[in-house]
């Protein structure tokens, strides 16, 4: 039997992780956080808006959400004329492409600037590089939501952010794994692994959940003890 998160493992070891979040889990998770989005730039930094659901869902959502402006770049480490990364930005009337001139590493000094430019971040970044994008975010003093693995909880960059309370985790994934679609150079040698009716490529990864720095109700919802 396949351990629990083989699928984690393997994305690790290959560095390959470039798993690409479903619709239904992005909807679910934001309508919670609407009211921090008013008049605010979303930046998703590693997100490219040809495939991300993360921009799909953002833009059409844009009225209702009532934010500013979303950005999204991305990160290609082959750089060439053809795949070039680039940042779009969206503030609900103009669509604007800008060339990037880097290879969109979200850790490059033009990308860490639209951060420092921007109010959230919302996006599924690279598990193999999950501490790192936090540091990244926290460093900036920004707010977030992100997906990443619970295991990331006991790393010692994560866990004073959970014990201090300055982050916690999201509202609408609990338990379970979660399907994720993947490129299609992405070997499917793990349970779980498949190709849909559409023949798109996926993985299933265990042990999923949303982590942000965004005040929500279920916070403070008062857990009983059943005594009386």
């Amino acid at each position: 039997m396949a351990r629990k998160n083989d699928n984690l493992h393997t994305a690790k070891k290959a560095k390959n992780d470039e798993f690409y979040t479903q619709v239904r889990d992005i909807e679910r998770e934001i309508e919670h956080y609407r009211p921090h989005f008013i008049d605010k730039v979303i930046y998703m930094p590693c997100d490219n808006p040809e495939w991300s659901n993360f921009w799909r869902v953002l833009k059409g959502q844009f009225s209702a959400i009532r934010c500013k402006k979303i950005v999204a770049t991305f990160y290609n480490g082959v750089v060439d004329k053809d795949t070039h990364p680039y940042k779009l930005e969206w503030d609900g009337e103009t669509e604007t492409k800008t060339m990037l001139e880097g290879d969109g590493d979200f850790r490059s000094e033009e990308c860490t600037k639209i951060l420092q430019e921007s109010d959230i971040v919302i996006t599924n970044p690279p598990f193999s590089m999950f501490r790192e994008f936090v540091k990244w975010l926290e460093d900036a003093g920004k707010k977030y939501l992100i997906i990443g693995n619970v295991n990331s909880i006991s790393c010692k960059e994560i866990f004073p952010l959970i014990k201090d309370n300055k982050m916690w985790l999201g509202v609408s994934i609990h338990s379970g794994d979660r399907k994720f679609y993947v490129p299609e150079n992405y070997p499917l040698n793990a349970a779980g692994c498949g190709i849909d009716d559409d023949d798109k490529r996926f993985i299933r990864v265990k042990g999923v959940r949303w982590f942000t720095n965004l005040d929500i109700p279920t916070r403070h919802d008062f857990i009983h003890s059943g005594k009386r």
